[in-house]
């Protein structure tokens, strides 16, 4: 399925995208299916199951995902059952971000050898790790917003997976059992603000630095995560291309390592790490300028495509 977080009149709420046209309101159709089956407290059921926050339906593990193929059958079977709308046309939603609110948002740097490389440095023997946080998440129809505290605002193209179940000390064998699905970030970065210091989150953490989506993807679509040609244009400018074959690191590595430091929750989401091609690594350095068009590719996931503008003051 894929799963997108999605606003009509005001209102936001979670979806399936089918045939990349129609969007399912998962919860109004699961409310439809169980009232048409004579369940009195439909509503209540409908919340507990196939909630209207992305975050919270993926507490419900596999049982939400088979549950909600359910819903979206009946909603396109039925679509005129149910007294609030069950199937939107795309065009008419805005999407958003298809998490909006992780409980963790875990970075991890140096992770594609030839990143690794062109910024002179050599293959890490553990993770590097680091953060960024809700309050950096944009969507696939948003701008990312330029702000005048820096002029090297550079692009990372991310393949990222956000975890399904609570994983604690899971082994490496077991770790894709763990994982929910797969979106795109793209980990807007100010370059002279992340190297004001040792640590790099003051770069990483600026309002509105992580564009997500378009959707998330789930692992029952996209089972291996291996072997996906990772490419960012700027304004049709090829400037990262690679494969999560050059991963140091590979998803299920990750879930190893990041569930023996910490206990990983539903909703958490884990950017992998960027290729090689980012701005301050080029010669001349080259950074994102006001209306500049970056767009992420991403094999088997989609693509994240968003615009560069300019703020002015820190809004």
């Amino acid at each position: 399925m894929k799963l997108i977080t999605f606003t009509n009149a005001g209102y936001t709420r979670i979806g399936a995208l089918v045939d990349d046209s129609k969007v399912i309101d998962l919860n109004y159709a699961y409310q439809a299916q169980l009232k048409s089956e004579g369940k009195y407290r439909y509503k209540e059921i409908a919340e507990a199951f196939l909630p209207e926050k992305m975050e919270a339906f993926l507490q419900g593990g596999n049982e939400s995902i088979e549950i909600a193929k359910g819903a979206i059958n009946y909603a396109l079977e039925n679509p005129s059952s149910f007294n609030h709308q069950l199937i939107y046309e795309k065009e008419s939603v805005k999407v958003e971000a298809p998490l909006t609110n992780p409980g963790k948002m875990i970075c991890v740097g140096h992770n594609y050898r030839e990143h690794i490389l062109e910024m002179g440095r050599e293959l890490p023997s553990n993770p590097v790790v680091f953060a960024k946080f809700a309050n950096t998440i944009v969507g696939p129809q948003d701008d990312i917003p330029f702000y005048p505290i820096s002029e090297q605002l550079d692009y990372e193209a991310e393949f990222a997976f956000v975890v399904g179940k609570q994983a604690r000390n899971v082994s490496e064998a077991d770790a894709l059992d763990y994982v929910a699905g797969y979106t795109i970030v793209n980990d807007v970065t100010y370059r002279d603000i992340q190297r004001r210091t040792l640590q790099w989150l003051q770069g990483k953490a600026v309002e509105g630095s992580a564009p997500m989506g378009p959707w998330l993807i789930t692992s029952d679509e996209l089972s291996d995560p291996s072997g996906l040609e990772v490419v960012l244009t700027v304004n049709g400018e090829e400037r990262q291309h690679s494969n999560t074959e050059n991963l140091v690191f590979t998803v299920p590595k990750l879930v190893q390592f990041l569930s023996n430091l910490m206990t990983l929750e539903p909703g958490d989401i884990v950017l992998t790490g960027t290729p090689g091609g980012v701005g301050v690594a080029r010669d001349p350095q080259v950074f994102l300028k006001d209306g500049d068009v970056v767009k992420i590719d991403i094999d088997k996931v989609g693509t994240l495509e968003n615009r560069v503008s300019k703020q002015e003051g820190g809004k």
